[in-house]
């Protein structure tokens, strides 16, 4: 293959990466073993990091061209929809990748949703009942930037933001999460079944690029205002939170919602693995455009004389 994960390129050789990067049901996540920078191995060995950074660019653009015509599709065919989940430690580059590779669909068939703390609504309702609201209709590619999964990362790491949630009494030790894994597992098998596709996505990046990003931001004034002095503090907690990942990930990584850890300290790269995979999963669905009935066919041929008829 001599493209990252071009949709373009050998089958097998990207089939290949996709499956490097999905995490095997029942497997570890091994964020600690992942890679945040990807350089391809030996298949790019040669190439600068301007020249990869550049061959992701071209990738990630001939991704956003087949993943207009497969959203069209997805929209036509009005089946099924698609689930995105995009999960990430702050700066990991959620709101570029969805900006960037949605830019070619259709906004009618998109709709992208980011979960901020939860409204006194929706704290009277269970955990998963504002993402139920939000899950996309038939035909349509529903992403979540941050998602359900913050009830097992964000809450695991402060276990007193659960009080605001007015659970019954319990233990809040292994067992409470274990059964939120199941929840979150059930959930997603539930909109498998009834036609919505799950993919999830973890932009798995270092702390320390992270921490260079932070510094661009601030040193940009018209950047300034993405960076909030609150997401400095988070990184006390990096190795916390990396650890609720890495249990959450495995525990929810199935058959029918699986999880891709993406490496993200380098973004065009991130982003061209994006769209291939999301690429992948429509077309995974062996869609058809609809067919047309002969009763429509011949309404059609009679309008078209209507057509060809009037006068010019």
């Amino acid at each position: 293959m001599t493209e990252i994960v071009s949709p373009e390129a050998g089958s097998d050789r990207r089939r290949q990466i996709i499956d490097e990067l999905r995490v095997r049901p029942g497997t570890p996540a091994n964020l600690g073993g992942r890679a945040t920078r990807w350089t391809g191995g030996d298949t790019f060995a040669q190439l600068s990091a301007d020249k990869l950074d550049a061959r992701a660019k071209a990738v990630r653009t001939e991704g956003i061209e087949q993943l207009k015509e497969a959203q069209e599709l997805l929209w036509a065919s009005d089946t099924y929809s698609l689930l995105v989940v995009f999960q990430a430690m702050d700066a990991a580059g959620n709101d570029s990748t969805i900006e960037h590779v949605m830019s070619g669909v259709n906004p009618q068939g998109v709709q992208v949703v980011s979960f901020k703390s939860p409204s006194s609504e929706e704290l009277d309702h269970h955990f998963l009942w504002r993402i139920s609201n939000n899950a996309p209709e038939r035909g349509r590619i529903g992403i979540f930037n941050r998602s359900q999964y913050e009830e097992v990362v964000a809450l695991k790491v402060h276990p007193a933001w659960l009080e605001k949630q007015k659970l019954p009494p319990g233990d809040r030790g292994p067992g409470f999460w274990a059964d939120r894994y199941e929840d979150l597992n059930a959930f997603e098998q539930h909109l498998a079944r009834n036609g919505t596709k799950v993919v999830k996505f973890f932009l798995h990046v270092s702390k320390a690029e992270q921490k260079r990003r932070f510094m661009a931001r601030l040193d940009n004034p018209d950047k300034q205002w993405k960076f909030k002095a609150g997401d400095v503090a988070v990184r006390a907690d990096w190795d916390d939170y990396m650890q609720a990942y890495e249990d959450a990930i495995t525990a929810t990584s199935t058959a029918w919602a699986p999880w891709y850890v993406l490496p993200a300290d380098n973004k065009h790269v991130m982003q061209a693995m994006t769209a291939t995979i999301i690429v992948d999963a429509i077309t995974s669905l062996g869609l058809e455009y609809p067919s047309v009935s002969e009763k429509d066919r011949e309404d059609n041929a009679k309008a078209r004389q209507a057509l060809e008829a009037e006068p010019e």
